[in-house]
């Protein structure tokens, strides 16, 4: 029997803010999976709560001592097999005291070509080479795996960074590096124009997910993934799964026993700060997918509906089946009151 699991990024808000965004919505399918859903335990607080933590969870890697994501992301676009770590264009914005992250900045090809040729330059001889095979997603190649601890850059955004630096035993020695770049992209003449034409400047690289692919292959733990989120479809890659892109509504794929589906559409919306979009993209979700998934549940279509709701820096995970589908007694509540506190 078929087995989905559903990960939806950002579904509760803040306790000060959700009253007024959630007012008027109606998601009935929605709220009965999450009031009849048997609570499944919560993940640890930390990376193993991030999207990139728990999918090397469910694919079988070591998060240990940090998600090893650049690897992965690394073979994805088309770069060879070594030590890894993202370095990924942002801006950093000082806002009082605070240095805000701001991630997403979208430079060009020849941008990114030309910012990491400057880097290359400034650190040549120093056992890291950098590489910007996509203007989003930038690399370093290094001779050694660095003794340090990051932060995944989907928990850095929208935060202050300066208790988010890389932690360990090369803490200090890394940090310096990550001062070292912010004051050559700073001065470069890329950033210059940028600025001039009212666009953000790429002022920083954030620094995470170091690993080697020495030994590293994801466990093939479904027959199919669908996601709006392409570090989803770098696991299936990796793996050797299909993959497919969300479509506007879910689909009930034929010899497929396991179904993992991840969400990112609210999260996207909340980065942007944009809630009447986050109320548009939840709406569509219910009519495109709670409300079909959940037909599919209680007709026996599926055998057992997981959910990873990330919120913050925890996971709330509801396991269903169809017996639970047909429990009246466990009244469903408004979103609202599933709060962040």
């Amino acid at each position: 029997m078929k087995k989905v699991h559903l990960v939806v990024c950002d579904l509760f808000l803040p306790g000060d803010i959700v009253g007024g965004v959630c007012a008027g919505l109606r998601l009935p399918a929605l709220e009965k999976m999450l009031a009849r859903g048997a609570l499944a335990g919560s993940v640890q607080t930390g990376e193993s709560a991030s999207l990139e933590g728990l999918l090397c969870a469910m694919f079988g890697i070591s998060c240990q001592p940090q998600a090893p994501i650049a690897p992965i992301s690394a073979a994805f676009d088309g770069l060879g097999a070594g030590r890894w770590l993202r370095a990924d264009p942002v801006h950093l914005r000082l806002q009082r005291d605070q240095l805000v992250l701001l991630p997403d900045v979208e430079v060009s090809a020849d941008e990114a070509g030309q910012l990491s040729a400057a880097l290359n330059e400034h650190f040549a001889g120093q056992g890291m080479e950098f590489f910007a095979p996509h203007p989003q997603r930038w690399y370093i190649r290094l001779d050694r795996l660095p003794g340090i601890e990051t932060v995944p850059l989907s928990q850095a955004a929208g935060r202050n960074v300066r208790d988010l630096l890389p932690k360990g035993k090369e803490a200090a020695h890394w940090q310096r590096i990550f001062n070292e770049i912010q004051m050559l992209l700073f001065a470069h003449p890329v950033n210059e124009a940028r600025a001039a034409r009212g666009e953000l400047p790429a002022n920083s690289l954030w620094l995470w997910g170091g690993g080697c692919d020495a030994g590293m292959q994801p466990q093939r733990a479904f027959d199919h993934v669908g996601s709006d989120e392409v570090l989803a479809g770098m696991f299936a890659a990796a793996a050797g799964i299909s993959f497919s892109s969300w479509p506007e509504q879910w689909r009930n794929e034929e010899n497929c026993a396991r179904q993992l589906l991840v969400w990112t559409g609210l999260r996207s919306a909340l980065r942007r700060g944009d809630l009447d979009a986050w109320r548009a993209a939840l709406q569509d979700f219910e009519t495109g997918y709670a409300q079909p998934l959940w037909s599919a549940l209680r007709a026996g279509k599926i055998a057992q509906l997981q959910v990873d709701i990330l919120c913050g820096d925890h996971v709330r995970r509801l396991l269903l089946t169809r017996a639970d589908g047909w429990a009246f007694w466990r009244r469903a509540r408004a979103l609202a009151e599933y709060a962040l506190t």
